[in-house]
């Protein structure tokens, strides 16, 4: 799951990502978090059933976009997310920011600019240096169907290495 939109939370950032609101950098960070928060209990519940749980973007993707915007430090923008569930694997799917641009509705929300997403992309990399976290990076020019047969390979062998092992939690 993305960002969830539905929530009075979701709704107040699905405002600002449609720049139909400003909210002070701080704020929205914070407001990204708890929108993450407001899913631990589904999270933790699905996967005591044994359910694999997929999320789009999650804590990494707030951090690098938050730090991306310079007066920002990683630590500090990590610190709303300390204690989320650690997943068990973070895909990267690499793709030039010309690459992105030429995709559909690239350009309509904040931040989809060329040169703001050159600094995410140093964010990313930061992050990725966590050797606590399972990084795994994938090319993401390639067709629909080979990156749905990798990223299935990778999370296929994932799922089988950890199927015993406890829930971390994240930057702890």
């Amino acid at each position: 799951f993305p960002t969830d939109r539905t929530t009075e939370i979701g709704q107040l950032i699905s405002s600002y990502l449609g720049r139909e609101k400003n909210l002070e950098d701080h704020t929205i960070h914070l407001l990204f978090s708890a929108n993450r928060w407001e899913h631990v209990p589904m999270i933790k519940e699905k996967l005591h059933e044994g359910i694999t749980v997929v999320v789009d973007r999650y804590a990494f993707s707030g951090v690098a976009f938050t730090s991306a915007k310079g007066n920002f430090c990683l630590d500090w923008c990590k610190q709303p997310d300390v204690g989320l569930p650690k997943p068990d694997l973070i895909l990267f799917l690499q793709l030039s920011p010309e690459e992105a641009a030429e995709r559909g509705n690239f350009g309509h929300e904040r931040y989809e600019t060329s040169s703001f997403q050159e600094k995410v992309l140093q964010s990313f990399c930061c992050l990725m240096e966590d050797k606590t976290l399972n990084w795994k990076t994938v090319d993401a020019s390639k067709s629909i169907e080979d990156l749905h047969r990798e990223i299935k390979s990778i999370a296929e062998e994932t799922m089988q290495e950890v199927q015993n092992k406890p829930l971390g939690e994240l930057w702890k």
